[in-house]
């Protein structure tokens, strides 16, 4: 066991992993009750010293994927604020900081979940590794602004709980030896859109200094009237007509009104795409004129990430993982029916994709389109954003096909995060992974990562050089058993994109 002192008092770690672990650290006040709905506040000090040697609850939730993937639920709770350290020593050597925000469709996931085990990046790197929950779902992003002005910040709950945690790590993370003026933030899916929210967020401006959104960008923030419109339909749906009536619900009550707007993302995506190829999902962040003044992505344009290196990519196959949601029969017909939604002419969209995947049935190009409205243009469009503006920006492409699941899954969203944090044996992954995952990627994805949170390059030995990425080239580097660089390896389906994202 190893004591340290932070703001709020004496704090005690245990060895874990061959580092030091200090779980369940609450990096804000408790946020049910009368918090409920409201910003986070600063954390409550303790006396005596507090035994940092289990997680704290997470948000309440319904995690459905955790269920499919066969992994044990963890404890939930509104009073969800915890964060965990891991480092591998108590000192003075400040390390570079790497800060995981997780995934989740902002309905689900925790700091964590099984796979989020940051001692073997703290080990291998000699980093300090920091997880986090956040608010989720209706807790944390339900506008509520219109209905009741006495909660003007609720539909950006759960980003300004992000910045209240790089706040405490900027004010306390010298204490278990790392640097607070080397964070590098990364995350996957909600969790890499949230660092691309984040980029274009005037209060998280110089609580990190490096970015890597996994599968997430910057174009996952709601304008006002929409989020408004969302939450009118979910006090509609819950039966109450003010915040006062809603506060009374219980958190279950909550979650479990909750699933139906969450669902209808999911397996209506046709419909989705033909409205708008954004696929707003039903919570998430809002352009609400105080967290968020603008789009994010409006704000990265503007140069509000100017100075911050990012590496940004996705997986080939992202959208594979959520395919099952999708019952319709598609045919060729159908399948340029829903082309032209997107594209007009939805024939000449299709021969795009049926150019770069002449092997796949229709239901999979429609697949591909959907990957690549959800994630890999908007990667594309937020790498462009930053090189405008002389950011420092390299790009990745995963491309690893997965046994799993007998080779169905391919290369698809979340597959890269085993790799990231190298725990490929955490309880859920071995249906996703396979029997025999290469542990050849935990080389390549760490030290690319790794190298990335010190100087801002993810240049190493196991991949090479990492050429930074520009509106010319295009060098993307691919990941896989073999990691190359690729100039401009979807030019195609970019081009055909370019008006539209």
């Amino acid at each position: 066991m190893t004591r340290t002192r932070i703001d709020q008092g004496e704090i005690e770690g245990r060895a874990h992993g061959g580092v030091l672990r200090f779980a369940g650290i609450p990096y804000a006040a408790p946020v049910d009750g009368a918090r409920r709905f409201l910003a986070p506040a600063p954390p409550d000090p303790w006396r005596g010293v507090r035994v940092a040697d289990s997680y704290g609850p997470i948000a309440p939730q319904f995690d459905f994927m955790a269920m499919m993937l066969g992994a044990q639920p963890e404890p939930q709770s509104e009073d969800c604020l915890f964060l965990n350290v891991f480092t591998p020593a108590v000192d003075d050597a400040r390390r570079p900081v790497m800060v995981w925000i997780h995934g989740g469709a902002f309905v689900l996931g925790s700091g964590s979940a099984a796979g989020y085990d940051g001692s073997y990046l703290a080990a291998r790197g000699d980093v300090v590794v920091v997880t986090l929950n956040y608010r989720l779902g209706a807790l944390g992003f339900l506008h509520l602004a219109d209905v009741d002005p006495a909660y003007p910040d609720s539909g950006n709950l759960g980003i300004l709980d992000q910045i209240a945690a790089l706040t405490w790590v900027r004010d306390n993370i010298a204490a278990f030896g790392g640097d607070p003026d080397n964070v590098t933030i990364f995350g996957e899916s909600a969790g890499g859109m949230s660092v691309g929210t984040l980029l274009g967020t005037p209060a998280a401006r110089g609580l990190f200094h490096k970015a890597i959104p996994q599968s997430g960008a910057a174009h996952n923030a709601s304008p006002a009237g929409h989020a408004a419109e969302v939450a009118q339909q979910f006090l509609a749906h819950a039966g109450v007509t003010s915040v006062a009536q809603l506060q009374a619900l219980s958190a279950q009550q909550i979650v479990d009104l909750q699933q139906a707007f969450t669902m209808a993302f999911f397996t209506d995506v046709e419909g989705q795409m033909g409205a708008s190829t954004s696929l707003r999902l039903p919570f998430q962040p809002v352009v609400d004129g105080r967290t968020l003044p603008e789009a994010p992505i409006d704000a990265v344009v503007g140069g509000s990430a100017a100075d911050v290196p990012v590496l940004v990519g996705t997986c080939l196959d992202e959208w594979n993982l959520f395919s099952f949601l999708d019952t319709h029969e598609v045919d060729d017909a159908h399948l340029e029916r829903r082309f032209s939604k997107l594209f007009g002419d939805g024939a000449a969209a299709v021969a795009v994709y049926r150019d770069e995947f002449p092997d796949l049935p229709p239901k999979s190009l429609f697949g591909a389109a959907v990957t690549d409205a959800v994630f890999r243009q908007p990667a594309i469009r937020l790498a462009e954003a930053l090189v405008a503006n002389g950011s420092p920006t390299f790009s990745y492409l995963f491309t690893w096909p997965s046994p799993g699941m007998g080779g169905a899954m391919g290369c698809c969203h979340a597959l890269d995060v085993p790799f990231v944090f190298g725990d490929l044996h955490a309880a859920g992954l071995a249906m996703l992974l396979g029997p025999n995952p290469p542990a050849s990627l935990v080389d390549a994805f760490q030290e690319s990562w790794l190298a990335f949170a010190r100087t801002g390059d993810p240049s190493n030995d196991v991949t090479g050089p990492w050429p930074s990425y520009d509106t010319d080239r295009r060098a993307t580097m691919r990941l896989d058993l073999d990691a190359e660089v690729v100039d401009d390896p979807e030019r195609p389906r970019r081009e055909l994109w370019a008006s539209l994202l």
